[in-house]
């Protein structure tokens, strides 16, 4: 395993630019309806998460500020999971298996360590 360990840095920004990448196509799938027929109403609050994840998605897959969009983008994932899938019920409706949160509350803590990291290789950012 000590070989691998070399490469975490490039596995890091492999994952950094996919995650930004993903991310940003939800944004523009809600802001745009790009390969999706669901478009919130424009000024809507998911509307407006949709442009936090196209801008963000952008600017974490490039690396710019990649610390600042990273812990907005973690926020906006943590108040998505809790609003529209935990909505705080208990019972099952906790698990996000049940409640179908599993890629915001995954997007939240990839983005909360990608603020605490940073862009580290292949990026805009000066770090």
């Amino acid at each position: 395993m000590k070989r691998l360990a070399k490469y975490s840095d490039h596995a890091y920004g492999l994952m950094r630019v996919a995650a930004g990448f993903l991310f940003g196509f939800h944004g523009a799938q809600k802001v745009f309806g790009l390969l999706s027929e669901y478009r919130p109403a424009v000024g809507s609050q998911i509307w407006i998460g949709g442009l936090l994840e196209l801008a963000g998605g952008l600017a974490i897959l490039l690396g710019f500020r990649t610390r600042l969009f990273a812990f907005i983008c973690s926020g906006e994932m943590a108040v998505a999971y809790v609003q529209y899938h935990w909505k705080l019920q208990l019972g099952p409706k906790l698990l996000p298996a049940v409640n179908q949160g599993e890629l915001a509350l995954l997007y939240a803590f990839v983005f909360l360590y990608m603020a605490c990291r940073g862009s580290v290789k292949w990026s805009l950012d000066r770090e």
